[in-house]
């Protein structure tokens, strides 16, 4: 797979009011039709992909930022155009209850249709601070044939939102399809009803964030409104599909017990009890730092909350070593699903998903055995020691992007350390020539001090420090160095801050 890893900086201004800007900003100059189109007078163009319903004038874009109108149409300028696509396991989507610890290829691609004031993802997901050497390029056909050659079963839209990405998930989903992949959508879901009618025959899991309850949070905190994502959530359940359910409890705004009783309250109305429901830790980030990471112990009591409403499972997210990512049977108790972080192992499940002791069915869904990435427990002749990293704080992953650079296929070798005399086996992904590849490693035990990696000739490699599940740094240790607070990742949204208040 031919990749673009050109390391120019796009030329920088700044507006009156100190933001950062990108001046130019290639990505933009291509285009393609896109969907949901309706042609106005005027050579107006209205977009029907979200709720916003963006009247678009000529040479205009919409809130997206990656959506606008070229002669007249409605066009899309983010087909194929992503952040470095990356392998992690289902758990990084809030999704517990479909293929434990299942490796999935997480794809995410640049605009979003919101506007967060605490995004995790806004580097990306806002058009404007979108730098040309942050943008790869793929084919449909690209990202099916990576997951193949390198065994994985799902894909997974996600990271800044793939809402604004619809012509090329559709494409690349429907292909993945027709290929035997499971394709799972992680979104805010500020979608038009049209759109998800388009997104059916092509998803399989929905993982969607639902922020509050509270019509008035929505248009302060996020730029958009509460309605639309409760029906487009009610509409893919009322699908069949896999639907799991997730609130980011934000420190002082939203991690009180009211949030926790009324996303339980209106899971157990319009869904059902057997949803999964994730009670999310928030880093500060973008315009909202100035704060804390969420307390725990109120992460526990909204799961006390939910479960005492009436929520059959009910999860922590973006919490290392807590007995609540795990997944307990609802009639015996037995330990079901075993979770460290982002990392699962199935202990007492059947292929049907039933609890081995009780017989009770979980809710769980089980794929049939996978293949499993090779290990050796010596390292070959040619492989060299490249570096060590430790955990620290609360970075417990990590994104390794490896580029075999080199005249042949190259291999990059892992290992997690341990305190005492645990010692592990080495794992290796394979690269082909050319090959761009970036897989994630992730803290999976109390007693892990962190990963060492060695590589054949040729392969050079980038390390990028992950504090959450879904947050897609763009900055590597190489160069920025290791964090030196857990608090906010690197960069800094240059632009001014929001205080955190709680809600009245």
């Amino acid at each position: 797979m031919s990749i673009n890893l050109d390391d120019r900086a796009g030329d920088d201004d700044r507006m009156a009011d100190g933001e950062k800007i990108v001046k130019t900003q290639e990505w933009r100059q291509a285009w393609r039709a896109a969907r949901l189109e309706e042609r106005l007078t005027n050579g107006m163009v209205r977009c029907h992909l979200s709720p916003r319903q963006c009247c678009i004038k000529e040479g205009r874009n919409g809130f997206c930022g990656v959506r606008g109108n070229r002669g007249g149409r409605l066009v899309t300028m983010n087909y194929g155009k992503s952040v470095h696509l990356t392998e992690e396991t289902i758990e990084t989507e809030a999704v517990n209850h479909f293929a434990p610890g299942e490796p999935i290829l997480s794809l995410g691609n640049i605009g979003c249709m919101l506007n967060c004031v605490y995004c995790h993802n806004w580097k990306t997901s806002q058009a404007r601070y979108v730098d040309d050497r942050h943008v790869y390029h793929y084919t449909p056909e690209q990202v099916v044939e990576t997951a193949l050659r390198h065994g994985i079963r799902v894909l997974s839209w996600t990271y800044n939102d793939p809402v604004v990405w619809h012509e090329f998930v559709c494409d690349t989903a429907a292909l993945g399809r027709k290929a035997g992949l499971i394709n799972l959508y992680k979104s805010a879901f500020f979608i038009s009803p049209e759109g998800v009618e388009e997104l059916l025959p092509h998803m399989d899991i929905f993982s969607i964030s639902i922020k509050s309850i509270d019509p008035h949070y929505y248009k302060k905190y996020t730029t958009g409104w509460l309605e639309p994502v409760l029906e487009a959530t009610k509409q893919v359940l009322l699908a069949g599909k896999h639907v799991e359910v997730s609130t980011l409890m934000i420190t002082d705004i939203s991690d009180d017990e009211g949030t926790a009783a009324k996303v339980a309250d209106w899971v157990l109305r319009e869904l059902k009890p057997t949803v999964p429901l994730h009670f999310v830790r928030f880093h500060p980030d973008y315009k909202l730092r100035n704060t804390t990471r969420t307390s725990i112990p109120r992460l526990v009591r909204a799961r006390e909350i939910a479960i005492a409403a009436g929520v059959d499972q009910v999860y922590l997210g973006n919490v290392f070593g807590s007995e609540w990512t795990n997944t307990y049977c609802r009639g015996c108790g037995t330990l079901l699903v075993r979770r460290f972080g982002l990392n699962a192992t199935v202990e007492a499940l059947d292929l049907q998903g039933r609890c081995l002791k009780c017989k009770r069915p979980s809710n769980v869904r089980i794929l049939p055995e996978r293949r499993r990435r090779p290990r050796v427990s010596t390292l070959p002749a040619g492989i060299s020691q490249f570096k060590v990293f430790d955990w620290h704080g609360d970075i417990r992953s990590l994104h390794v992007q490896a580029l075999n650079a080199g005249q042949q296929e190259g291999r990059i070798f892992y290992r997690r350390r341990f305190t005492g005399a645990q010692q592990d086996t080495w794992r290796f992904v394979q690269l082909e020539r050319g090959e761009s590849y970036r897989f994630i490693v992730a803290k999976s035990d109390n007693n892990e001090i962190g990963p060492e990696f060695a590589v054949s000739e040729g392969i050079r490699v980038a390390q990028h420090e992950v504090f959450d599940r879904a947050h897609f740094p763009t900055l590597a240790i190489e160069e920025i160095g290791e964090a030196t607070n857990d608090r906010s990742p690197l960069p800094f949204f240059p632009g001014n801050q929001v205080v955190a208040r709680a809600q009245t």
